[in-house]
């Protein structure tokens, strides 16, 4: 993860709070969970107040596997309610978020015919864990039986496949060769799930001024039925009220209930690990699909095109501080092995990493239990906090089932406050997903309607990019000023401008991990990051070693002689 540098500034955006510094209701951490809920009780029109001590989806929420996903291997744990409701999460977004979810073909190779049959059962029924064993092609099937059943979306999502080993070879040649069978299905994925975060926050921000919300803000203590916010940025605090706290701080939940007086012990995350390739041999041989295996040790592990790199990951590591997290090099070796246990004639170096990140999952404590076996299922705990104040703390939780923990957060606050859900949102449009246009047709209608003067492959670009939200996007650009940044030019001056202005960014690393793609692909270097910094600084008023020292601040993985 990039490492974290906050300008200074003179201007605190508690002071725009400090006229009216109560809320119903106060959520802390602004990951995927917590502006789900920020989302779904500003469209209740509930007064609501969202912080978060860094970024918004800068924690846990950003080291995702860029998946929307049922969970097939869950079901081996005997989570089937975990397993249908994600399915049906994933159903839901590829409908309301088509700008950024997109169906994904899926591939399972298979090694063995009945390895891990007879402890898959035991396990549904005593979820007790074990040593992991290597899942045969007869529990792979049974799992993809059960998958159809929740998930065929009205038999829109394809059926599953089984293929012998003649045909997986034609289908993933190169493949080892000691491959039996291969299984084929469709999940989906999510080319930049920041984005989408960034959705669910202006949609809550667009339901009136009861709203409000803020990076770059801690929630530090509670007393005396107020909770102290400190700005990051500029050290001022302000005491709030709120009758609900959401904990929504992920990994970070039992020390932010500490913070507030709570004592609570809830969380036992997980760190998972990625790295991002540029090898076109790999980007071919996937073929356009997800391979999703499970590699010797027992581990699943996937590898899948994303962006015109290859997506690998992922680890599975208890850890006790979640603010110590990084890929290591064994964690890379591990990925280069898994890579040529499935592709044993490629190969791999570390000059093709563009990206490496790591995240601590948000699981629950289960002591001395295999990673895998930990349920990714939630629960919402509550506890006071004083006799005026409740906290709700979200433990669990995953990337796929953020609408439904938000709607199911919300229902418990609007019970708290005696209030009555006025809007669903299980079938509502996410941001730029509204009125997305599916077809040629509706999208050369869409260009003529919004384009404003850009050349028809440019405002594509932008509707790619953002969805329907470029309109808003094109519509705060000086078009007569603009032109293409120099050092990656499918970005220009003045969009890059407007999206710091429209959506809080206060660093550097906020614009390139978070509002772009440019860290995520490894299409970063020092000239453009300082192009980048110029145009922040120049809306944020950064002396010049403030600019230096944002540039400084972004770590890179290599060096781009080209800066392309």
């Amino acid at each position: 993860m990039a490492t974290r540098s906050l300008p200074k500034t003179a201007h605190s955006r508690l002071a725009d709070w400090s006229a009216d510094p109560g809320t119903d209701v106060l959520v802390v951490g602004g990951g995927i969970n917590g502006l789900a809920v920020f989302r779904e009780l500003a469209l209740q029109g509930v007064k609501v107040t969202l912080v978060d001590k860094a970024d918004y989806c800068s924690g846990a929420s950003a080291a995702s596997s860029h998946m929307i996903h049922g969970g097939i291997r869950y079901l081996e744990n005997g989570e089937i309610r975990l397993v249908r409701e994600s399915l049906l999460e994933r159903n839901r977004l590829l409908a309301t978020a088509p700008h950024f979810v997109k169906p994904l073909k899926t591939t399972i190779p298979i090694f063995s015919l009945f390895s891990g049959i007879l402890s898959a059962p035991f396990k549904i029924f005593t979820h007790r864990s074990g040593k992991p064993t290597e899942r045969g092609a007869a529990l792979i099937k049974i799992g993809l039986i059960l998958y159809d059943t929740f998930g065929r979306n009205g038999g829109r999502m394809p059926r599953h496949q089984f293929f012998g080993r003649k045909k997986t070879m034609a289908t993933i040649p190169g493949i080892n060769d000691r491959v039996k069978y291969s299984a084929h299905y469709y999940d989906a994925a999510i080319e930049n799930p920041e984005r989408l975060a960034i959705d669910l926050l202006q949609d809550g921000l667009a339901a009136g001024p009861h709203a409000r919300a803020a990076n770059y803000v801690s929630a530090s203590a509670h007393h005396d039925g107020h909770t102290t916010l400190t700005d990051e940025l500029s050290g001022d605090t302000l005491d709030m009220t709120a009758t609900v706290v959401v904990n929504t701080s992920g990994p970070w939940t039992d020390l932010t209930n500490r913070a507030l007086g709570v004592d609570s012990h809830y969380m036992g995350g997980t760190k998972g690990s990625h790295v991002v390739l540029d090898n076109p041999e790999l980007h071919a041989a996937c073929n356009g699909r997800e391979i999703f295996f499970e590699n010797k040790d027992g581990r699943i592990v996937l590898m899948y095109p994303l962006l015109d790199r290859v997506l690998l990951g992922t680890t599975d590591i208890p850890v006790d501080d979640p603010n110590d997290v990084e890929c290591t090099e064994e964690e890379v070796d591990y990925f280069f092995d898994l890579v040529g246990y499935v592709f044993p004639d490629i190969t791999l170096d570390r000059s093709h990493i563009v990206y490496r990140y790591s995240g601590v999952r948000p699981l629950p404590a289960a002591g001395d239990v295999n990673p895998g076996v930990i349920s990714r299922d939630y629960r919402i705990v509550r506890d006071p906090l004083d006799q005026e104040t409740t906290m709700l703390s979200l433990v669990g939780g995953k990337w796929t089932t953020f609408r439904a923990i938000g709607e199911h957060i919300t229902d418990d606050v609007l019970a708290e406050l005696g209030r009555e859900r006025t809007v669903g949102t299980a079938e509502l449009a996410i941001g730029g997903g509204s009125g997305f246009p599916t077809s040629d047709s509706e999208r050369d209608k869409w260009l003529s309607a919004h384009a404003k003067g850009l050349d028809k492959k440019r405002a594509l670009e932008l509707l790619t990019r953002y969805g329907t939200v470029a309109a808003e996007i094109i519509g705060l650009m000086d078009h007569d000023s603009d032109h293409a940044l120099e050092h990656t030019a499918d970005y220009s001056v003045e969009e890059i401008r407007a999206v710091v202005n429209r959506e809080q960014v206060h660093t550097l690393s906020d614009l390139v991990f978070r509002r772009t793609t440019l860290g995520f692909t490894g299409r970063i270097s020092p000239r453009s990051l300082a192009e980048l910094a110029h145009i922040i600084g120049d809306v944020r008023g950064w002396s010049a070693q403030e600019l230096d020292r944002q540039v400084s601040s972004i770590p890179l993985e290599r060096s781009l002689t080209d800066d392309s």
